[in-house]
């Protein structure tokens, strides 16, 4: 059965909100590939750290609220640590729990 999931993703797209377009549409296919069911996706824009751990001081978040099985969370978390386009990633049980898609 499909659960609802949250996922906050932080993008490295070095201040090019122009590229952030092109990464966050890629993402949405993998996504899909993996079986999601897309509900909404809300771009925050880019905002600089608290503080700056290595050479990125900031990055474009980027929230996906989608259903999916679970066991494509930990398909597409491991696929998301490999694409060096996404710098931070996590992903939450929505609180409006189960649906079926």
């Amino acid at each position: 059965m499909k659960k609802r999931y949250e996922g906050m993703l932080i993008l490295n797209v070095k201040g090019s909100e122009d590229g952030a377009k092109d990464v966050i549409e890629r993402l949405e296919s993998d996504f899909k590939k993996e079986g999601a069911v897309i509900e909404q996706v809300q771009k925050m824009g880019n905002r600089p750290f608290s503080y700056a751990a290595g050479d990125l001081s900031s990055g474009y978040y980027t929230n996906f609220v989608f259903q999916a099985e679970p066991a494509a969370i930990s398909r597409i978390q491991s696929k998301l640590k490999l694409d060096s386009d996404v710098y931070r990633q996590y992903f939450l049980l929505s609180k409006a729990g189960a649906k079926a898609a």
